[in-house]
């Protein structure tokens, strides 16, 4: 298989508008240790939240309400909802693109928040 067509794919992603703004809202968010710390956390309690969910059980409650609180601390600055907001736009996009490229193919793979 000749993969040249997803080298240029990687580099229309890196070109693209989504890729770009994350890119450089991240630069501004990580920037500060304190926000990039409470990113990480906001990030691992997502996806002990979606474990959980996929597997069928109730996230624990502490996780929940510390998911709750750090979300309202986060989402209220506005770079950093701006930073989070973008990040959904570029994996919305990679998303879709996954979607494209597995129908090309006829597989049919089952992911969370993917139909193909």
């Amino acid at each position: 298989m000749d993969y040249s067509s997803t080298y240029r794919l990687a580099q229309d992603i890196r070109d693209s508008d989504e890729y770009k703004t994350y890119h450089e809202l991240k630069e501004i968010v990580m920037a500060d240790e304190t926000t990039a710390a409470l990113v990480r956390e906001y990030r691992k309690l997502q996806m002990t939240i979606q474990v959980a969910a996929m597997s069928g059980k109730t996230a624990e409650n502490d996780d929940m309400q510390r998911f709750s609180g750090i979300s309202t601390l986060l989402f209220s600055k506005p770079e950093v909802r701006r930073f989070l907001l973008s990040e959904m736009q570029l994996q919305q996009a990679l998303s879709d693109i996954f979607r494209i490229v597995t129908e090309a193919a006829d597989l049919h793979i089952t992911m969370p928040g993917i139909e193909v």
